[in-house]
């Protein structure tokens, strides 16, 4: 951005204490309530890279919808996917699919070059 002029593309998130704030989690009890934001504007981006088999599963789920007759796309898909996720997670914490998928993988978590951890 020539003479510092032009705005940032950074999103200011909240810390950790806010997330962690107990009035900020629903908890064992308010888990399941947990809702994917649907089709509207979206004001908040991230970019997630895929391998070529991943996106092909992801298409494969939007097709296999389509043919049970709902019609949706692969950002709903994904997003709907987080939701119920982050709500067995809310739900069940270290006994939730996710926590048990991620912790059973071993994996450290990988950076692309130049991009940054948060």
């Amino acid at each position: 951005m020539a003479g510092g002029r032009g705005r940032s593309r950074r999103v200011s998130l909240p810390g950790v204490a806010e997330l962690l704030r107990p009035s900020a989690a629903p908890g064992p009890d308010g888990g399941d309530q947990r809702r994917a934001s649907g089709r509207e504007n979206h004001a908040q981006k991230i970019t997630v890279y895929l391998s070529a088999e991943e996106l092909l599963d992801l298409e494969r789920a939007r097709l296999a919808l389509l043919r049970y007759g709902v019609t949706s796309d692969r950002g709903r898909i994904v997003r709907e996917a987080i939701a119920v996720l982050l709500a067995d997670l809310d739900a069940r914490g270290k006994d939730s699919l996710l926590a048990r998928r991620i912790a059973s993988s071993g994996e450290e978590p990988s950076l692309r070059p130049g991009s940054e951890q948060h």
